[in-house]
């Protein structure tokens, strides 16, 4: 058996991959419905903040919430927060998942009401520690 390694992963190879995971998703009767969004924030025709997300079973995931330099500690990145638990609310979503690192923004997500779950504390690299966090949405 031959294994390789492929930087930059082909859009066959992902084609092939979510097919066998509905496949596998069908034989369990579990439908995993995955859908990428993003949230953009504007001022004056200019993208200020972005939140870049993914749907998945009856999950929501965060994977980047970044604002732009000149904007930070203006509430940008709180209001996307806000705007992506508003439009989930009430979908059949039970929670949003998200993790920062040491470095980034753990305190922020708390106050912003999100819930450590655990963090994996990174021994070689201490500011790459990473902070998993939870928020339970009304269904």
């Amino acid at each position: 058996m031959k294994i390789s390694i492929n930087y930059g992963v082909t859009e066959k190879i992902e084609e092939i991959a979510e097919s066998w995971y509905e496949k596998y998703e069908a034989s369990k009767d579990v439908s995993c419905e995955y859908k990428k969004f993003h949230l953009i924030a504007e001022e004056n025709d200019e993208i200020v903040g972005i939140l870049i997300g993914y749907t998945a079973f009856s999950e929501i995931y965060v994977e980047d919430l970044v604002v732009h330099k000149k904007f930070r500690n203006q509430g940008i990145g709180r209001m996307l927060l806000q705007k992506l638990e508003e439009h989930f609310e009430g979908q059949n979503y039970s929670n949003i998942n998200l993790v920062t690192n040491e470095f980034q923004a753990p305190d922020f997500y708390k106050k912003c009401g999100y819930t450590l779950e655990f963090v994996r504390k990174n021994k070689k690299f201490p500011l790459l520690s990473k902070y998993f966090f939870i928020k339970w949405l009304k269904l």
